[in-house]
């Protein structure tokens, strides 16, 4: 396989940058120092123009080998610029204003003598290693690359600011093109309750299509069941973790989650230093460390058939590969089913897995994925190419989808590459050529002959369909077809477990840290960095799994055999190593970059013992922090990226040891059971994203305030109505001019001298103060002027939970509106909107308390145009007197129903209404015509009038917080139903969904 151009030439590019910036220093120039540099810079950028050329040409072993040398060598470069940065600093103090600064200076000089001739000493083998490679390219006679003008197209025609996308959707549940016959033939398989305990097998070679039409079922059956979950098992599987993704899935937390996370987390740290303990004297026993682990896979089965025995299930286990993987699994289900209305769906690619349990099971399913027909090829294309590029219509010759065999990945893949393509005049002729060398291939392929749709079976002759290496090679060239920047960035992909939803803002946020994503064409570097995952989307290289109700995507998965080919080249090129997960990789040889740690499985923990660990710049841990080696965090000088979201058993020693990782750019320890940061965190210099949400972190130590390059603090628990206190004069010597997101705090009485300091936070665009309680009328009045001042400048997203009236009357005195926010969220007892609401011109996501549902305030909102999503919500802490008095004000007004007015909300597509108890709503004649969602969550519903008068509703999701209100609530469904099957036109029907939440 080809080395990956795009990893080598990005890494170059932002070296250059730096290396540019190292020569502008005093302190480098030390004697020969600056001349070494320029020498460097110089070599690099030919070599980066090199590497452009090169393109996606075949490349022979001697060129492969001098690609690997420039990368080796770009890569230490980096490290010693890094590594110089922190080790010959001045400390923060020390400016021209201080006292005998001169000569304090003169000192510093001395005492970083040795580190400079150290550095200076590593820069001069650097310059003579660039040299090396330079002349031994010239004397092996690896020859300059030929002209590749498709290249050329790929790296210097991503335009970031013509490829912003501004459009807001939900993801609609759709099922897979072309088997709406086997998709319904299985769902009746599926909700037949005379099954007992029945096992669907779904089976087909990789590309096919069986996990779709497996997380198609799921999505669209699974709330008809008590629990459910969805695992990836792949070549590599550990059982225990496989047992414990279930547990967590088909057993989420209680209420009381914070107190069950802290036993957990002792527990484990209890238990893993027992282990540590006893694993010598349970080697002297002749007890292995996998009989440890059988204990805890016992204990996993006892408690998961204890729970599937009083609770139905659905449960898919996704791409097994070993009959005996898939029978260690089953021992965690009932034997038999009591109530009949439990499944576990199995997708494999081997016909012989799926057939290992028929002879157990009388009440199994078994199901082959065929390729799709001609067809159905050419309706996935288009469809696939519509969402892609829906602003122009795209002439592609229909050998294009008939070159796909009918694989759904190969058809949507192809798309993409049309779609983004769609500007330049192709010769896919010599696409044909590239992707099928073999004429007498070529012309088999483009002709369709395999993809008859006359066919009563169509794809049934498998030995003339796409092979998995032509499959490859599809994907591989629509890949390398990409911007050499955007490669980079898709490579980081394979960071992440296989089968993992991907956070579309936790990606950007770690691609801008790891400077994969500069300033380009007047835009910021998030918006750049927004414009690569769109293009990415658009590629089809990963697909949208879940959008926010601001219309934005939220989370997105990849392709198995996409990351498959992902995480081979980013293993080939050094680029991320990846030790435990489903992928059987060796250690490698070389120093290790950056290093993804997914799994809890032992065995493959202990390869990270073997690695040179002393060059990682980014470290994400999956899990646990038990796979760590016993060095922990002492090796990262130059760690730049540390991710440890959702991992337990982190103690003092290791935020200690964090704190020492100067270079540090983005720190996570997101629902992790730390309970506070140490002073030292004052030593990040470097920080720009902090983020601490739902930990017991419930304050800022001081020292936060010298980090004046944060850009996103992330704090709270939203969910809890958690915040995050700020520490004393964390604004007022102007030192986070450089925040942009400001998430989760809290203000208080305590605070009032920080409201006006507010205002030089210019840069920032989204405030979130999760806990507002000011007493004083003047505190609230600085407040609001302080926002109203933001909002000139940057600020699009304020959310405020209020515990106090006084800023609500701040606000409806305002005589001008917030006029640039796109999203806005109060909360507390809201009654009457403030009139310049109908003035937010901009908003698109309005989020209010239930307080101010009322005719009066619908009538307002209606006028707001460009909204796309209105949610009023309640906790259930929140129902005090006074609140449940205006509720029933409000109710009383409006004849004991909310009714939703005609006309307005011209393109509101998402509804939501969360409280305990909720009124009756009535939906008007042509009230919301673009609505697409109705959600509402509750304990106790009155009714839904009206839905038939929704033209364009797709889903009614009603969520059960109480199950004795269970059988009222169903007859509510039923009605609902009967009204909208009385309309003929509307046609798709909309689904409902009532999914009732249980506790054991």
């Amino acid at each position: 396989m080809d080395l990956v151009v795009g990893a080598s030439e990005s890494t170059v590019k932002s070296l250059l940058g730096k290396l540019g910036s190292l020569l502008s220093q005093e302190y480098t120039l030390i004697r020969g120092v600056g001349g070494d540099l320029q020498y460097i810079t110089d070599e690099l950028r030919t070599m980066q123009s090199f590497l452009r050329d090169l393109g996606d040409t075949e490349q022979d072993h001697r060129m492969k080998d001098w690609m690997k040398q420039i990368r080796d060598m770009t890569y230490d470069v980096e490290d010693c610029v890094d590594d110089s940065g922190h080790r010959i600093r001045n400390p923060r103090w020390l400016h021209p204003d201080v006292c005998c600064y001169f000569l304090i200076s003169r000192v510093y000089e001395v005492v970083n003598g040795w580190p400079r001739r150290d550095i200076a000493s590593k820069i001069s083998d650097l310059r003579m290693r660039a040299q090396q490679i330079s002349e031994r390219r010239q004397r092996y006679g690896v020859d300059n690359p030929k002209t590749n003008e498709h290249k050329k197209t790929a790296a210097e025609g991503f335009d970031a600011a013509g490829n912003q996308d501004t459009s807001l959707e939900l993801v609609a549940l759709k099922d897979p093109v072309g088997v709406d016959e086997d998709m319904e033939k299985l769902a009746t398989w599926l909700t037949d309750s005379t099954k007992k305990a029945g096992v669907l097998s779904i089976v087909g070679y990789g590309g096919v299509g069986k996990t779709s039409m497996a997380t198609a079922l799921y999505n669209k059956l699974g709330d008809r069941f008590g629990c459910r979950a969805m695992v990836t098992v792949s070549q590599s599987s550990n059982i225990e973790a496989i047992l414990d993704n279930i547990k967590r899935q088909v057993k989420p937390p209680s209420n009381d989650h914070e107190q069950q996370r802290r036993s957990s987390s002792e527990d484990s740290c209890l238990a893993a230093a027992c282990l540590k303990g006893l694993r010598g004297k349970c080697r002297c026993l002749g007890i292995s460390e996998e009989a440890l682990g059988g204990a805890k896979r016992d204990d996993l089965n006892k408690e998961l058939r204890e729970h599937f025995q009083k609770n139905s299930y659905l449960v898919v286990i996704d791409d097994v590969w070993s009959a005996r993987t898939l029978e260690n699994i089953r021992k965690a289900f009932p034997p038999t089913d009591s109530n009949g209305k439990s499944r576990i769906i199995v997708t494999t690619r081997f016909p012989a897995v799926a057939k290992s349990r028929r002879g157990q099971q009388s009440d199994h399913c078994h199901h082959t994925v065929v390729p799709l027909s001609l067809e159905k090829s050419k309706e996935l294309f288009y469809q696939a190419l519509s969402e892609s590029n829906p602003s122009q219509h795209v002439s592609v010759p229909e050998e294009v989808w008939k070159i796909c065999g009918g694989l759904p990945l190969a058809i949507v893949a192809m798309a993409g590459y049309a779609a983004c393509n769609a500007h330049k005049q192709l010769d896919w002729e010599k696409v044909y050529t590239k992707l099928f060398p073999d004429e007498k291939r070529r012309k088999e392929m483009k002709s369709g002959a395999i993809l008859n749709s006359a066919s009563s079976e169509p794809g049934k002759d498998m030995k003339k369909g796409l092979t998995q290496e032509e499959l490859g090679r599809i994907v591989s060239y629509c890949y390398n077809d990409m911007h050499p920047e955007i490669i980079t960035c898709s490579l980081y992909l394979s960071i992440f477990p296989k089968g993992s939803r991907i956070s579309r803002k936790r990606l950007i946020r770690r691609w801008i840290a790891e400077g994969f994503v500069s300033e380009k064409d007047g835009m910021s570097v998030e918006d750049v960095a927004e414009t690569y995952f769109g293009h990415l989307v658009r590629r089809k290289m990963i697909r949208p799994v879940e959008h926010s109700s601001s219309g934005k995507i939220k989370h997105c998965i990849v392709h198995d055999m996409v990351l498959e080919h992902i995480v081979s080249r980013a293993s080939e090129e050094n680029f991320i190593t990846v030790a435990g997960g489903h992928w059987l990789m060796h250690p490698p040889s070389s120093m290790v970059r950056r290093l993804s740690l997914q799994g809890t499985d032992p065995k493959r923990a202990k390869d990270t013992e073997k690695m040179n660990l002393s060059h990682v710049r980014s470290l994400t841990v999956f899990e646990s922090l038990k796979q760590l080696p016993s060095s922990s965090f002492k090796f990262g000088k130059i760690v730049q990226v540390l991710d440890l979201e959702g991992c337990m058993g982190l103690k003092e020693q290791h935020a200690t040891e964090i704190c020492g990782m100067l270079l540090l750019k983005y720190l996570s320890l997101r629902r992790t059971d730390t309970k506070e940061l140490p002073k030292t965190i004052g030593n990040l210099d470097n920080l720009e994203t902090l983020d601490i949400r739902e930990t017991k972190i419930d304050k800022l130590p001081i020292e936060v305030c010298v980090l004046g390059r944060l850009v996103n603090i992330l704090g709270g628990n939203k969910g809890k109505h958690r915040a995050l206190k700020l520490p004393p004069g964390f604004l007022k010597k102007q030192k986070m001019k450089s925040l942009r997101t400001l998430s989760g705090i809290e203000i208080v009485s305590e605070t009032v001298e920080e409201l006006e300091n507010l205002q030089h936070l210019t840069d920032l665009r989204k405030l979130a103060i999760y806990r507002l309680k000011l007493s004083d009328d003047d505190a609230n009045q600085k407040l609001t002027s302080s926002i109203q001042y933001l909002c000139g400048y940057s600020l699009h997203t304020l959310v405020v939970h209020v515990e106090s009236a006084g800023f609500f009357k701040c606000l409806n005195e305002m005589t001008s509106p917030f006029e640039s926010l796109m999203a806005l969220e109060l909360s507390g007892t809201m009654v009457q909107l403030p009139d310049w609401i109908e003035q937010l011109y901009a908003l698109t996501k309005l989020t209010l308390s239930m307080t101010a549902l009322r005719k009066d305030n619908l009538i307002k909102l209606s006028t707001l145009d460009t909204l796309f999503s209105l949610t009023f919500t309640l906790a259930q802490e929140n129902q005090d007197p006074k609140t449940l008095a205006i509720l029933a004000e409000n109710k009383l007004s409006s004849g004991g129903q909310i009714i939703i007015p005609n006309g307005g909300f011209k393109n509101l597509k998402l509804l939501r209404l969360c409280a305990p108890l909720v009124p009756l709503v009535n939906f008007s004649e042509k009230a919301m015509p673009e609505l697409e969602r109705l959600e509402v969550r509750f304990q106790m519903l009155e009714g839904i009038y009206g839905a038939e008068n929704l033209a364009r509703l797709k889903e009614v999701y009603l969520r059960l917080n109480d199950k004795e209100s269970e059988v009222m609530t169903k007859q509510i469904v039923q009605e609902i139903m009967s009204a909208v099957e009385g309309v003929p036109a509307k046609k798709p029907m909309a689904r409902i969904i009532l999914h009732v939440i249980t506790t054991d």
